[in-house]
């Protein structure tokens, strides 16, 4: 290898890049930071670890672990603010579960942030997507939807910028009328009619308040509890095939525990309701219950043959949501 060469390839790992630089150089074209390689073998090989990266609880340490995983997996239209630290500390941002197009987030005229959890674009660290959103949004100006870029290693993550001093204050809604501000004008009638379309798909959902990130809703005829808890796998499934191999895993007369989502980490039990149970009938039931799992959990006994066996049944009845 001459001088010249050995030069380029130290540059390639020594020249520090702004993100803006980064922005749309294809994979093939020569990277911006001068070593003469493709920018897929130099600077861009660190967006491709980026993106590549997987963490099995993105949003661990959180206070509001569970209500975040709800607002991205199953929760139709809700919205919780929150307020960043450091340098811009003074500011809010919205949290919702999804914006028009499941665009990754926008910058109202007011300039207010608004960013959502369900889009098109997803790495495996969903936590890095949100830091990355919410940092593309503060260099964005108002009125305008934010464009991303690629994503970078050492980018923050949503534990690096948001007060996790404080659970976060979920609002949960009956349809996204969210998207648009007060003063919004529709001189054609075309954000109704988008409205009245995104509402109508949105099943009924609703937050109990006895405990925390449990959903009662509706699909079609049905009714479910879906109940994103935050205990370890494992040790939760040991619990929950305790209280059903006791024949104390329903929530009350006419429910039934019929398995569990497996999202970021954690596991969301989920109940079939009877067809008249609305969410305030499952508010005291619930909080008995989660008092019931609590000793279940502190149970350190090894399980019993039928308690085993209740473990089998609700592990075969899992369903992963990726």
């Amino acid at each position: 290898m001459g001088k010249k060469s050995r030069n380029r390839a130290k540059n390639a790992t020594t020249v520090t890049l702004d993100p803006a630089d980064l922005v749309d150089v294809g994979p093939r074209e020569p990277c911006p930071c001068g070593s003469g390689k493709r920018f897929k073998q130099c600077h861009g090989r660190e967006q491709a670890e980026a993106a590549d990266a997987f963490v099995v609880r993105p949003f661990e340490g959180l206070p509001s672990e569970c209500d975040l995983i709800a607002f991205r997996e199953i929760v139709p239209a809700g919205t919780a603010e929150v307020s960043l630290i450091g340098e811009h500390k003074d500011k809010k941002v919205n949290l919702v579960t999804l914006l028009p197009m499941a665009m990754p987030g926008l910058v109202r005229d007011d300039e207010t942030i608004w960013i959502g959890l369900q889009t098109h674009n997803s790495t495996g660290d969903p936590s890095r997507d949100l830091g990355h959103a919410i940092t593309a949004a503060l260099a964005t100006e108002p009125g305008n939807p934010i464009q991303l870029g690629d994503l970078l290693k050492d980018g923050p993550r949503l534990q690096d910028l948001i007060d996790a001093s404080e659970p976060l204050k979920v609002k949960v809604h009956e349809g996204f009328d969210y998207w648009v501000g007060e003063n919004v004008e529709d001189p054609t009638g075309e954000v109704a009619a988008g409205l009245e379309r995104a509402n109508a798909a949105a099943a009924p959902t609703v937050r109990l308040e006895s405990v925390d990130a449990a959903y009662w809703t509706q699909v079609g005829d049905r009714k479910y509890l879906r109940w994103v808890m935050p205990h370890a796998e494992d040790t939760l499934l040991d619990a929950l095939s305790r209280l059903h191999a006791a024949g104390s895993s329903a929530l009350s007369e006419g429910t039934r525990l019929i398995g569990s989502f497996r999202a970021l980490g954690v596991l969301a039990p989920v109940w079939e309701l009877p067809a008249d149970a609305e969410a305030a009938d499952l508010e005291e039931p619930a909080a008995k219950f989660a008092a019931a799992l609590d000793r279940a959990l502190a149970t350190e006994a090894p399980l019993t043959t039928e308690e085993r066996a209740a473990r089998a049944g609700l592990a075969s009845r899992q369903l992963t949501i990726r």
